[in-house]
């Protein structure tokens, strides 16, 4: 069965097993506007917990993307380098930017489970 986190900057992981599928949530994707570029780790590449791993470009704003845990990249979302704009599109879904298979599965304790990244999300407004 998959979980579900998210991080403070907006990012989710969904954990399946020992693998964990990385993209923005639809509050960041609905605050960046539309999608027009993407920069994704490259394949094989060790991240820590919080490294950036990316670059996303709206039409409003360049932000970084950052590892919500440590591990290795084992796969990107070739698709975006074509379509960035599935991302605003489904996010969740089709929109995903990169599997990471996870070095230290604690780590995932310090991030928020959908009913307190829904909580955060109220205290913004």
């Amino acid at each position: 069965m998959s979980e579900i986190y998210y991080t403070e900057e907006h990012e989710y992981i969904i954990v399946d097993g020992d693998t964990g599928t990385v993209g923005i949530s639809d509050y960041a994707q609905e605050q960046l506007g539309d999608v027009v570029y993407i920069e994704l780790p490259d394949v094989n590449v060790e991240l820590s917990q919080k490294d950036e791993a990316g670059v996303i470009e709206s039409v409003k704003i360049a932000s970084e993307i950052y590892a919500p845990v440590s591990g290795e990249i084992v796969e990107v979302n070739e698709a975006l380098n074509d379509n960035p704009a599935l991302i605003n599109e489904d996010s969740m879904g089709k929109g995903w930017l990169y599997k990471i298979k996870l070095s230290d599965e604690s780590e995932l304790e310090d991030l928020e489970s959908e009913a307190s990244y829904e909580e955060y999300l109220e205290s913004l407004n």
